[in-house]
């Protein structure tokens, strides 16, 4: 037994690593191993989002103009045409055109269009005549003015035709017969100036300025 336990550990000594590997046997590849693959993934150099195109892009709103122009960053400064705002203002469907200021016109508009600011002013006109005294704005009781004294200078003269006159003028019929009864007497030996206008306090809510209007 001595014997066999010296040639084992002999045998030992004589063993290499090369000998036990190709001692046992050969791992034969799974299936499940070779069918398993995972995808290699390349980072890309630009992110496709950030990518800026050169073309000019399109407007939403290719007929809103406003009070600028259209490409303003493609107008030089140089440019004569373009050097103010006036090219966008576009003439108004009644043939009119917005301009800034009006200098030299007298016509007082009274925040309102020729139809309408024509029977306000027939109205007050028809109200002072009746009662002989009336409140309102200061810029009615001017723009009234006129008008009272060229219906009592119709009045003065007492004809026919100027009476027709004053009855397309005034809303009521017994005004005019009453005027054209009564003023040859009153403001016979006047010449004009047959009307007052008084100021008075700022109308409450909005502060504007009022004035009585009166016959003298």
């Amino acid at each position: 037994m001595a014997s066999v336990s010296v040639m084992a550990t002999g045998s030992e000594t004589r063993w290499s690593m090369s000998s036990l590997r190709s001692a046992l046997p050969s791992p034969s590849p799974s299936p499940s191993s070779s069918s398993l693959r995972f995808p290699q993934f390349r980072r890309p150099s630009s992110p496709p989002s950030l990518r800026i195109s050169k073309s000019k892009p399109q407007a939403l709103l290719p007929s809103f103009t406003g009070l600028a122009p259209l490409h303003h960053l493609s107008l030089s400064s140089s440019s004569s045409e373009f050097n103010s705002f006036s090219h966008c203002f576009t003439i108004i469907d009644n043939g009119g055109r917005v301009y800034a200021m009006r200098h030299g016109r007298r016509v007082p508009k009274l925040n309102r269009p020729p139809d309408q600011r024509r029977a306000l002013i027939r109205g007050l006109t028809t109200q002072l005549l009746k009662y002989g005294r009336i409140k309102t704005t200061r810029a009615r009781a001017s723009a009234i003015r006129k008008y009272v004294d060229k219906m009592i200078t119709l009045a003065k003269d007492g004809s026919l035709h100027k009476r027709r006159q004053a009855l397309g003028f005034i809303y009521e019929k017994q005004i005019v017969h009453a005027l054209f009864a009564e003023v040859p007497e009153r403001y016979g030996e006047r010449n004009g100036g047959y009307t007052r206008i008084i100021r008075t306090l700022p109308r409450r809510g909005d502060n504007a300025p009022m004035a009585y209007i009166e016959l003298v």
